[in-house]
């Protein structure tokens, strides 16, 4: 089971404030905030409007391969004999051979799925295509293509964001019913509305992000946020 973690950086509470534009996740349950100083200063660079498409895309990457070693941290570990030039250990560590498969919500969740196959490079990969209907916010899927014994895979399902939520019960749907048991939700922002409407549906589920903003706009965006994160990752706005 996997318990909710609070932030634990002395920078932790840098955004709070009368004019806060974050929101520190320290009572949702089983949301994950993941405040390495690093990542914090990466996703400061990709909110700024001014970054590249080239920039935004790199940084995505490295903020993926930097979230991969976060949420992979309960691995389980067997061990193994080995000889090294020096001597033989009896019992060096290994992976146990739980086998991962890195599902992302298409289009935006392509940009977690070369910075996170660096890290994790065997794992298989699945593809939900889900769009957002602009006037209903209503997830609508036009694409499912995830490995046959997804069932015995742990399942990291990937989306920078986590707006509505929409997108993410959608995709958890789906995963759910060809027979995957253990999910978890790897994104970059999320929004307060989007915490709550995916933990309503699949409470058991967490979420890894690397902050929480303040709250959705009109028109279903995180604010601040940083835009709409697929047309700055692949330049079509």
């Amino acid at each position: 089971m996997c318990l909710p973690v609070l932030p634990s950086s002395p920078n932790a509470g840098l955004a709070m404030g009368s004019d806060s534009w974050q929101i520190l996740p320290m009572t949702p349950k089983n949301v994950i905030l993941i405040d390495h100083p690093l990542i914090q200063h990466k996703l400061t660079l990709m909110r700024k409007k001014q970054t590249s498409v080239a920039k935004f895309r790199r940084l995505l990457r490295e903020i993926a391969m930097l979230l991969a070693y976060e949420v992979t941290r309960d691995l389980k570990l067997t061990h193994v004999k080995i000889e090294t030039p020096i001597m033989t250990i009896p019992h060096a560590p290994v992976l146990e051979g739980k086998k991962i498969v890195v599902v992302s919500i298409l289009r935006a969740g392509q940009g977690f799925l070369d910075g996170m196959l660096q890290l994790i490079p065997s794992a298989r990969v699945g593809h939900i295509g889900l769009y957002r209907d602009p006037k209903t916010l209503v997830a609508v899927e036009y694409y499912f293509k995830v490995p046959k014994d997804i069932q015995k895979r742990d399942c990291l399902l990937v989306d920078p964001m986590l707006a509505t939520g929409n997108s993410a019960v959608a995709a958890v749907d789906r995963l759910k019913e060809v027979g995957c048991k253990s999910i978890k939700f790897v994104c970059l922002l999320a929004a307060p509305e989007g915490i709550a409407r995916l933990h309503e549906e699949h409470p058991e589920v967490p979420i890894y992000t690397t902050a929480v903003d303040k709250k959705l706009n009109d028109h279903g965006y995180i604010v601040p946020g940083l835009g709409d994160a697929g047309d700055r990752l692949f330049g079509t706005k």
